[in-house]
């Protein structure tokens, strides 16, 4: 049986069948989720019942898996991050964010699998970063493509050690992951496509910019990524797998639920943003 696509939306997003994940992939098939996730930026599988060393073998055939920058307490896969709530409001996740953006070199993807759904709610929704930077007028997009934004553990860092995730204090991620500067619209090798790379749960201020310049620019962009047209939004089972683009694409924890929610996360390697 052959790969098939079904787009999920107009900008981004698509549904994979026709693959099992369960067990090995042939060459042709990495190659076409590959080009698949370079074209629709969010990769849903259905009916994956993976095991944690399979979500990790998934993982390896794009690239090396690295293991977390700040690692959650939860796990005992060092290759897997394991996100466990049950009233996650206010704790980061449901911000618009790239996984890592704080690391000098942030995943090229990450690959999820909610083992434990609520019985109703714990939808992830994804922002295609470039249609929100094609979005921009000509005029703000050659601003923002001569800017440089500062990213920082600390915010995430302080939610997590103040939520019970971490068990590592802020300061000592602090000195393990010190601040990087990142372009705010990196290009895409693949595609030489522009995208929008900043984020509220990691990007502190643009250099060379006054407090009150660089917080107006950041507060607008922060808003802009929220307009619906750049969305999708996967509903989970605990036989869904989601493959995502952290280069190209943001996602956001939606917190409605009240019952315990378990998401595994693998990262793939990534390069260092231009």
């Amino acid at each position: 049986m052959s790969i098939t696509i079904r787009r999920m939306t107009g900008v981004l997003g698509a549904e994979v069948a026709g693959v099992n994940l369960c067990g090995p992939l042939q060459p042709d098939e990495v190659a076409d989720i590959r080009k698949a996730l370079l074209e629709h930026e969010v990769l849903a599988f259905r009916d994956q019942p993976i095991t944690p060393e399979q979500h990790i073998q998934f993982a390896k055939y794009f690239g090396e898996v690295k293991q977390p920058p700040v690692r959650t307490k939860h796990t005992p896969w060092p290759e897997i991050n394991v996100v466990d709530q049950t009233n996650a409001l206010g704790q980061g996740a449901d911000d618009w964010h790239n996984d890592n953006t704080y690391t000098a070199e942030p995943p090229f993807g990450s690959i999820l699998h909610l083992v434990k759904a609520p019985s109703a709610g714990g939808d992830t929704a994804f922002a295609s970063m470039g249609a929100a930077y094609d979005a921009l007028a000509a005029p703000f997009r050659r601003m923002l493509d001569e800017l440089t934004a500062v990213h920082d553990v600390t915010k995430s860092a302080t939610k997590g050690v103040k939520y019970g995730h971490l068990s590592t204090s802020v300061a000592e991620l602090q000195q393990m992951h010190p601040p990087v500067e990142h372009p705010v619209v990196r290009t895409i090798p693949e595609t030489g496509r522009k995208v929008l790379f900043v984020n509220p749960n990691s990007t502190t201020h643009i250099v060379g910019m006054s407090e009150g310049e660089s917080d107006a620019i950041l507060r607008f962009l922060y808003e802009h990524v929220k307009r619906l047209e750049f969305h999708c939004r996967v509903a989970w089972d605990e036989s869904t797998v989601v493959f995502l683009d952290n280069r190209v694409c943001q996602h956001y924890a939606v917190p409605d639920y009240n019952e315990r929610r378990i998401l595994h996360r693998v990262a793939i390697k990534g390069d260092r943003p231009v």
